[in-house]
């Protein structure tokens, strides 16, 4: 875990970094909160923040309150170091948005267990953040984490005129399998599913669940060309594979239809736009006969 210290005072500030160091945390060092303010905002920020009180420009509260101000998708742990151990000090410092205090001279001990909360429950909100944004069955994203994050690199693609790709996959007949194997069947046969699409994709390429049995694959600056590419190895793959029924040497063999639509340069493409796009294109390839590669505009 990355740590941030936030101390002007030379003395502290080396205690602060060798013990943090010493029980192997990543240690970013600054003299005051300005400093500590552009660490902030670098695309790794510190998880956790140790920040003295009193400091030039500007100090541990203000930093604090402008760290609780930005919208940020992970919460940052804020512990104030300072001298001051009033009661009307700790409040003051609460009001800021602070998580906890250590006051000077601190012991390194409770140092160890202080950063030691505060990991615990940073590490409890990331846990909390996967289960929110994941399919329990699959492990992949759910539709609404996938539709989040599909905006951010359309946004990113259009900002920084790269291709991307979108594939829509739909299981043929999946209804067939829950009714002649049951259920629990069916769920392996979607777990197995996905980790099939995951081994035809690159590793930051994204996967989602949309719903039911369809699934859909984001390529970051992948065209076309590399789509329909992925695209008909993931249906190479799942027709393929075999599901080994359970207390059984019998096993399932299923089939998928994919569509694939690449992002248009010069139109005014949204998520909803390429999603409609690739979705027609994935019907195709039912009305075609399935088990096939349909991308959109053909």
């Amino acid at each position: 875990m990355k740590i941030l210290i936030a101390e002007d005072d030379p003395v502290s500030r080396r205690l602060l970094e060798a013990f943090l160091s010493k029980w192997g945390y990543d240690v970013a060092v600054t003299c005051d909160g300005s400093e500590a303010w552009e660490v902030i905002n670098e695309p790794e920020a510190p998880s956790l923040v140790i920040s003295d009180w009193m400091m030039p420009n500007v100090d541990g509260l203000e930093l604090c309150r402008k760290i609780r101000e930005m919208e940020r998708s992970s919460y940052t742990y804020f512990i104030i170091l300072t001298a001051k151990g009033r009661k009307e000090d700790v409040v003051k410092g609460l009001e800021a948005g602070a998580d906890d205090f250590l006051i000077k001279p601190f012991h390194q001990e409770e140092l160890k267990y202080r950063v030691q909360i505060g990991e615990r429950i940073i590490e409890l909100e990331q846990k909390i953040l996967v289960l929110a944004s994941t399919d329990s069955l699959t492990g992949v994203l759910n539709r609404r984490a996938f539709m989040e994050r599909m905006e951010q690199e359309i946004n990113r693609s259009i900002r920084e005129n790269t291709p991307l790709c979108l594939i829509l996959t739909d299981i043929d007949f999946f209804k067939s399998v829950n009714d002649r194997f049951g259920h629990q069947v069916g769920d392996l046969v979607l777990q197995k599913f996905t980790e099939q699409l995951s081994k035809s994709s690159r590793p930051y390429d994204f996967m989602g669940r949309y719903g039911g049995e369809e699934f859909v694959v984001c390529l970051p600056g992948g065209d076309e060309i590399r789509g329909r590419s992925v695209a008909e190895r993931m249906r190479k793959g799942v027709e393929e594979m075999k599901t080994k029924l359970p207390n059984s040497s019998q096993s399932v063999k299923i089939t998928a239809s994919f569509g694939l639509a690449s992002l248009r340069m010069g139109y005014e493409e949204t998520v909803d736009s390429l999603i409609k796009r690739v979705d027609e294109a994935m019907y195709r390839a039912k009305h075609e006969g399935r088990n096939c590669v349909c991308a959109a505009n053909e």
